[in-house]
């Protein structure tokens, strides 16, 4: 069971299974019984677990408490380094793949739009011929009245 914990904007924390303010050695004593903890801005509802963590060992460190060996912090500023650039680089690629989709799906778009606008084009030519036919003013039919007109004055 996750044991959540609400921080304020006093940066005091509450919690919530034992309704009280606790204090930040609290917190790092449950954790190290085992127990999980959850800490969450009560303003926004965001996660800070990891930012309330990493303020229990700064603490420690500068109590003299740690017993985390210098080797095992350089590890952890090394990983960390590599977690955000890994992050940054999927991020990247994430975005990458979202334009290429994107783009993928706006050529037959494209294409489709520019074939309506040919199809419109054309359905608008034999309607205008549609009513040249209707009231005999095409080419054909004018040629046909200028002949009868001419055989009639004959």
């Amino acid at each position: 069971m996750v044991r959540l914990i609400k921080r304020y904007e006093s940066r005091k924390l509450y919690d919530t299974e034992e309704s009280r303010y606790v204090s930040l050695d609290e917190v790092a004593d449950w954790v190290r019984e085992g127990q999980e903890v959850r800490v969450v801005d009560n303003a926004s509802g965001g996660d800070v677990t990891a930012q309330t963590l990493t303020q229990i060992i700064l603490d420690e460190g500068r109590k003299g408490t740690s017993l985390l060996p210098t080797e095992l912090l350089h590890d952890l500023v090394r990983v960390g380094q590599r977690a955000v650039e890994s992050g940054v680089e999927q991020m990247h690629q994430k975005v990458d793949r979202f334009v290429q989709a994107s783009i993928d799906r706006l050529g037959p778009v494209r294409r489709a739009r520019e074939e309506m606008e040919r199809l419109r084009s054309r359905l608008e030519e034999l309607e205008s011929s549609l009513s040249r036919l209707e009231t005999g003013t095409t080419p054909a039919a004018s040629r046909t009245r200028k002949r009868r007109s001419k055989g009639e004055s004959r």
